[in-house]
């Protein structure tokens, strides 16, 4: 969300109208207040197994700051068949992996496991599938002798801070997709 939120200044094509959590105390809401940036937070404990609930309320809170697009950074809560389809195109999510490849949690660890030689990151449009959208860019990274999952991550995070304002700098201008970084 950083990463984001200070790329979408001079010459970008977006700026940031909101920043939402569902974790109450979460750092991306302090580092947007110091930014300036409009914040609020629906903890979607209280609303339990409801996640239709969740999902209005969060819809609700959207659709009054009327955003182009969503960029979900962080948010790890899957958004269900309605809440996606109310914002059709509209909801990019960046994910750890060279996708179609590791899908779902533990994207370095399955990597390393599989001997794969490089790993990445993704950023794709959400839909109702777990990171199935179509993809919008991919950055790759070497995995190297010694790596663990820590430090893979910490290496693929990297990337993400690079191809996440990019991509959101070129689909928000129209400019041609998908992203490709090295």
């Amino acid at each position: 969300m950083a990463a984001l939120a200070e790329s979408m200044r001079g010459d970008h094509p977006a700026r940031p109208v909101l920043v939402l959590s569902n974790t109450p105390g979460a750092g991306g809401l302090a580092k947007a207040e110091a930014r300036g940036i409009p914040t609020a937070c629906i903890d979607h404990r209280p609303f339990g197994a409801d996640r239709a609930r969740f999902e209005d309320a969060l819809n609700e809170t959207l659709t009054a700051c009327q955003p182009d697009l969503i960029c979900l950074a962080g948010f790890m809560r899957i958004l269900g068949p309605g809440f996606v389809r109310r914002w059709p195109g509209k909801i990019l999510n960046i994910h750890p992996s060279l996708l179609p490849k590791y899908p779902g949690l533990n994207t370095h660890a399955r990597a390393l496991a599989a001997g794969d030689r490089e790993a990445g990151c993704t950023v794709h449009e959400v839909t109702e599938a777990l990171d199935d959208g179509p993809i919008l860019g991919q950055a790759r990274v070497p995995i190297l002798p010694g790596d663990t999952p820590e430090v893979l991550a910490a290496r693929v995070l990297a990337m993400e801070h690079r191809l996440y304002p990019e991509t959101l700098r070129r689909r928000a201008a129209g400019a041609p997709l998908p992203v490709t970084l090295p």
